[in-house]
């Protein structure tokens, strides 16, 4: 194992990331499992960077939507990959912000000294959801299954009702709350008081956006065809205001409501991986590095006692902001993970708002206001989509490729997760 010199902590190299085509549910991916989706992603990672039966230190990816036969989905992935066999897999989940999480995981491990090197990961799919029974009739299963005799079998169904074989679908529902993430958004939307016009706005970009990255080829490192898919279907390049300003809304009625299927991301299937690694790592296998992770914070807040849901990300920033000692205008690049437009709109807001900075983050000031030209350049989740899991190491991966074009700079990422969560985490590259 490579100690860190002279006590310190070494840099956090990303090598680069690699994904396959995110698809809206039930569509190009209808038959796909996460094991499928989270197996391409990793080989993606594998045949970009030559890693064939390389053994790596760890793998950790994880999916929010999953069956109990995916348990072990990390290290049954990678096996499904020509890795070598001996790579261990780790298995996580933190909803939104897995893949995100993972990387900050294994970059702790890399900076300490007790890695070289790891893949961070995530899957999604809607198309292939967790159907199960209720809980009375899965009893009755289990006590059947244990059962010695077949009057003991019997006997596990007495008093059964046909009623108990309704399958028990999974909810899209905060189990606190039983508000969806889109009926929270809402209600974050009109504590801001972001007008739709603003978030039709921010969607219509980010599609335009995205559709300009794949003309540029900007993607074609990045995004492996696989399954069908050459690019993510939900892109709309022709996306217009009058378009998404003729959607209903969808998570709430009467004028006060906002939230569409055109200013929200749509339930989506796919899989991203992203590689990080030590220095000395990387210099050994000629593989130059794109970015360096220099910073992550996880944050919570209390959605149940009427925090907004997704606005978490504002005070894991406030964070990193607070222990790095950088302002929040010092960076070249923002990427704001878009699960509604509204969220985004209400994070800006939130940071321009001196109250708020004062009285929930603890500041002096305002954080202030970002350039918006900055944000999210070559689109982001609205337009993509948004496989739960696979979102931070989309970004990470997406990022870093931007930073390397660049040339330099420094980007931040906001990711937003369910359980009223946030995470974040600052890329650079320096000269």
């Amino acid at each position: 194992m490579s100690k860190p010199s002279n006590g310190g902590l070494r840099r956090i190299a990303i090598i680069g990331g690699s994904r396959i085509p995110f698809c809206r549910s039930n569509s190009i991916y209808a038959e796909k499992t996460n094991l499928d989706m989270l197996s391409a992603a990793l080989q993606g990672v594998v045949d970009r960077f030559g890693l064939d039966s390389q053994q790596l230190d760890e793998v950790v990816a994880g999916a929010v939507t999953s069956h109990s036969k995916d348990w072990n989905l990390a290290r049954e992935a990678l096996l499904s990959t020509s890795l070598s066999p001996l790579t261990p897999g780790i298995t996580l989940q933190q909803a939104c912000g897995t893949s995100l999480q993972g990387a900050l995981m294994i970059g702790a491990k890399i900076a300490s000294g007790q890695i070289e090197c790891g893949i961070a990961a995530g899957s999604d799919t809607t198309s292939d959801p967790p159907i199960t029974f209720g809980r009375k009739f899965s009893q009755r299963l289990v006590k059947a299954g244990a059962a010695r005799s077949a009057k003991q079998r019997l006997r596990a169904f007495k008093g059964f009702r046909p009623a108990e074989l309704k399958p028990a679908l999974p909810a899209n529902g905060e189990p606190r709350t039983g508000l969806s993430m889109g009926q929270h958004c809402e209600r974050m939307a009109r504590e801001w008081q972001v007008p739709r016009s603003e978030q039709d706005r921010l969607a219509m970009e980010s599609h335009v956006k995205a559709n300009e990255a794949y003309d540029s080829g900007f993607f074609d490192p990045l995004v492996v065809p696989w399954g069908g898919a050459a690019r993510d279907n939900n892109i709309r390049g022709d996306s217009s205001m009058e378009k998404l300003g003729g959607l209903r809304t969808v998570f709430g009625k009467g004028e006060d409501a906002t939230l569409t299927a055109g200013n929200s991301t749509p339930l989506t299937d796919g899989a991203a991986a992203v590689l990080l690694a030590s220095e000395d790592w990387a210099k050994a296998r000629g593989l130059p590095v794109q970015a360096y992770l220099t910073a992550g914070r996880t944050s919570a807040v209390d959605f149940v006692n009427d925090e907004g849901l997704l606005m978490a990300p504002t005070v894991a920033v406030a964070e990193i902001l607070q222990r790095t000692g950088l302002s929040l205008q010092d960076f070249d690049f923002y990427e704001i993970h878009e699960a509604f437009a509204a969220q985004v709109l209400c994070t800006l807001s939130a940071w321009e708002s001196e109250a708020y900075c004062r009285g929930r983050l603890g500041l002096d000031e305002a954080l202030g206001s970002i350039d918006r030209d900055k944000l999210n350049v070559h689109g982001s989740s609205l337009a993509v989509g948004h496989p739960f899991a696979a979102t931070g190491a989309r970004i990470m991966g997406t990022l870093a490729q931007i930073l390397e074009a660049a040339g330099s700079g420094r980007g931040l990422i906001s990711v937003c997760t369910a359980g009223g969560m946030g995470v974040a985490a600052v890329l650079e590259r320096v000269e």
